[in-house]
C-alpha cells in the first residue's frame, strides 16, 4: 500500500521532547523537525542509571536538526524536580515563544529482584519516568488550556503493563504513566488537548544485549512515526496507549469481565466463583474509559443483580 494523504506537517508548531539526546528522544525529534516542528531538545547528558551530566548529547541533535535546515534548541534541565520541569518548559517559551506539543521521553534504568531492591533505586527512576513526566506536562498544560491546544505523548511501556522480572521500579512508573494519561486525556478532551502514550520495544542503550535478533527489526526510527501522528493536530485518539515496535502497531486495553453479582458475599462463595468472575468473553468484556465510566458499569451490574 502506498501513502496518498496529504503529509503531516508541524510548521509553526513547538515540541518539548524529554531524553532526546538519543535513542527514541533524538529519533522523534529528528521525525518531527523533518515535518517543520522547533524542537526543544532536552537531555540532562546522564548515564544510562541517572548519574552524571553533559551537555554535548542534546547539543549534538540540535546539530543535527539544524544541518537538516530545521529549527532546534537544546535545554539540559533535569525532569526529576519541579522546577526541572518548569525550566524546560519556559526554555521552549524562550526560544520559540510557545508550546504544542511535550514527548515524555526521558529514562533511567536501575533494574534489581525485588527483594535486592533499595528505596534510593525505587526514588531515581519513579523521579524521572513518572514525576518527569508529571513536572513537564504540567506547566506545559497549563499553557494548552489557555491557547486552547496541545499534544502530550507519553513513554509507558511493556514492562509496566505486562510485567518483567527485575523492573518493580521501572514497571511501576511506567503503569502510573498509563494512569497519567487516561487523566489528562479527560482533562484536557474539553480545551483542545489530547494525551496518548506508547509501550515501545526499540534498540536503544537500555535494551542492548535484551532483544537479540530482532534488535536489526526495531530501531528507534520504526517508533517515531506512531510519535509523530499522536503528536499532530489531525490526532483525534485520546487517552489510548499503543504497543509499537518495529512497524506493528497495536492498541493497548485495559478490560474487564462480565462480573459476578454475589448473593453470598462470603470468602467461600467467592472461591466457589472465581473461575466465572475471571473468565474474559471478548463477547461480554468491558473496556471502560474513565472512572465515571467504571462506576456506570458498577451501577448496572448491581441493578441487574
Amino acid at each position: 500500500m502506498t501513502d496518498t494523504a496529504p503529509e503531516l506537517r508541524f510548521d509553526g508548531r513547538v515540541a518539548v521532547i524529554t531524553g532526546a539526546g538519543g535513542g527514541l528522544g533524538r529519533s522523534h525529534a529528528l521525525e518531527l523537525a523533518r515535518r517543520g516542528a522547533c524542537i526543544l531538545v532536552n537531555d540532562l547528558g546522564g548515564a544510562l542509571d541517572g548519574s552524571g551530566a553533559s551537555t554535548s548529547a542534546a547539543q549534538r541533535v540540535v546539530d543535527e536538526i539544524e544541518a537538516l535546515g530545521g529549527k532546534a534548541a537544546a535545554n539540559h534541565d533535569s525532569v526529576a524536580t519541579a522546577e526541572g520541569g518548569a525550566a524546560i518548559v519556559q526554555a521552549a517559551i524562550e526560544a520559540f515563544g510557545r508550546v504544542d506539543i511535550v514527548i515524555n521521553n526521558a529514562g533511567i534504568l536501575r533494574d534489581k529482584a525485588f527483594h535486592k531492591m533499595e528505596p534510593a533505586m525505587v526514588d531515581a527512576v519513579v523521579d524521572v519516568h513518572l514525576k518527569g513526566a508529571f513536572f513537564v506536562s504540567l506547566p506545559a498544560f497549563r499553557l494548552m488550556r489557555e491557547q486552547g491546544y496541545g499534544r502530550i505523548v507519553s513513554t509507558s511501556s511493556a514492562s509496566g503493563l505486562f510485567g518483567n522480572f527485575g523492573q518493580a521500579n521501572y514497571g511501576a512508573a511506567k503503569a502510573g504513566l498509563a494512569g497519567l494519561t487516561r487523566v489528562l486525556a479527560i482533562e484536557g478532551a474539553g480545551r483542545g488537548i489530547r494525551a496518548n502514550a506508547i509501550a515501545p520495544v526499540a534498540a536503544t542503550r537500555m535494551t542492548t544485549e535484551l532483544l537479540g535478533e530482532l534488535t536489526a527489526r526495531v530501531s528507534p526510527e520504526t517508533v517515531s512515526p506512531l510519535v509523530a501522528f499522536l503528536a499532530h493536530e489531525d490526532c483525534a485518539v485520546n487517552g489510548n496507549v499503543y504497543s509499537v515496535a518495529g512497524g506493528r502497531i497495536a492498541r493497548i486495553a485495559v478490560v474487564e469481565s462480565d462480573g459476578v453479582v454475589m448473593d453470598s458475599n462470603t470468602p467461600e462463595a467467592i472461591a466457589a466463583q472465581l473461575d466465572a468472575i475471571d473468565r474474559l468473553d471478548p463477547a461480554s468484556w468491558f473496556a471502560p474509559t474513565s472512572l465515571a465510566d467504571e462506576t456506570s458499569i458498577i451501577g448496572k451490574a448491581l441493578s441487574r443483580g
